[in-house]
């Protein structure tokens, strides 16, 4: 038996996450729970529904306790880092946003290994992360999950190439993006996300941030990752070994596989997901990139080439302009060229090297003040 501890409770992965502790009674257990306060209902039927002693809570503390009995609430800013800090077998981190670091950090510092499906976590402060205890992490992505499987087989010294796949997003296809709507961009053709995610992935800034949460996970330098177009979304990452033979994992996009691949690892839970149906036909596609139409994944691989100040600069840049996309403010392709301005502007005062997680604010902080410059302007 496991003790779970999960914070983002009540976004898409916290969700999903549940249900596969709901199906498995006897392998896992929840021991706290943390969430932002926007749905607090949902919240507090999780509690209920998984006898949770102990929940942090970022706002609405107050109305959290007026319908729950027998349960600890902790509220405020710090809510997600004390839940973090429980001991436990496993916090999966689910939240969204480089709000996650802190809580990463905090479960790490406390020897508590982390299941990161935070990848902000990464980009924003991958070189503190790692140092903090880069053995005690496990992915949870499809990507970097499926990169960590194939990657098993062999020597990580082995390694020529990691390559990531990409749906291609809702407008793979589609010419005319300065004119897509933001109920467009949260139609994804294969996974159900959050709509943050959702929006990432329609632009492939979802891609690049994966791009570099996979240059600290793996210690593969930037030149050697790279991303395809695979619209199927069943492969999910491959491996290149530098005897040329390739490894790919493969599975339905169905985020329960990779949740309970991390819960449970180095077990595997039984029927965590359907498997692939090989009675019937099936056909999978690979295609690049078309770079000047979704710029977003070479700009990614530059800043996080620059150092891990500059792809938080990145990271912080793209909440500020998806934040403005989903108040209607700016037009789809603006969101990549707003990181584009942001970045190129703050890429020469960068600090060469992140010591604290201070710094990683500060550096948020500048980038989102010449985002909403950039963003005032257009």
């Amino acid at each position: 038996m496991r003790d779970i501890v999960i914070l983002g409770s009540t976004g898409s992965i916290g969700v999903q996450a549940l249900e596969v502790i709901a199906a498995n009674p006897d392998l896992f257990r929840v021991g706290g729970l943390s969430a932002g306060g926007s749905s607090l209902s949902l919240l507090a039927k999780q509690v209920r529904q998984f006898n949770v002693p102990i929940v942090g809570v970022s706002s609405g503390a107050e109305e959290l306790k007026s319908v729950l009995s027998g349960v600890k609430v902790i509220d405020g800013k710090g809510a997600s880092e004390q839940i973090a800090s429980l001991t436990c077998d496993l916090v999966l981190n689910a939240m969204t946003g480089s709000i996650g670091l802190g809580p990463t950090l905090a479960a790490l510092s406390c020897g508590n290994r982390v299941a990161l499906a935070n990848k902000e976590s990464l980009v924003a402060g991958g070189d503190l992360v790692m140092a903090y205890g880069a053995e005690k992490i496990i992915p949870v992505d499809s990507e970097h999950s499926a990169l960590f499987q194939a990657m098993s087989s062999g020597r990580s010294s082995d390694v020529s190439k990691l390559i990531l796949t990409a749906s291609g997003g809702p407008f793979r296809d589609r010419q005319d993006l300065g004119e897509v709507k933001l109920a467009d961009a949260l139609a994804h053709p294969t996974w159900s996300m959050g709509p943050v995610v959702t929006i990432n992935s329609a632009t492939l800034v979802n891609k690049g941030l994966e791009i570099i949460e996979a240059h600290y996970l793996f210690d593969i330098p930037y030149s050697r990752i790279e991303a395809v177009i695979h619209p199927q979304s069943v492969v999910h990452s491959l491996v290149e070994f530098r005897d040329g033979s390739t490894l790919a994992q493969a599975s339905p996009p169905d985020m329960k596989g990779p949740i309970a691949y991390a819960l449970s690892y180095p077990n595997r839970v039984n029927g965590a997901m359907a498997p692939i149906d090989w009675s019937s036909k099936q056909s999978w596609s690979f295609e690049p990139i078309d770079e000047k139409r979704f710029p977003a994944v070479q700009l990614a691989k530059r800043a996080g080439a620059l150092g891990s100040s500059v792809a938080a600069i990145y990271n912080a840049a793209n909440e500020e302009a998806v934040a403005a996309f989903m108040r209607q403010e700016i037009a789809f392709t603006a969101i990549v060229d707003t990181i584009e301005k942001v970045v190129d502007k703050l890429t020469a005062r960068a600090p060469s090297k992140i010591r604290d997680i201070s710094d990683v604010s500060a550096i948020e902080q500048d980038a989102r003040m010449v985002a909403t410059e950039v963003l005032k302007r257009r």
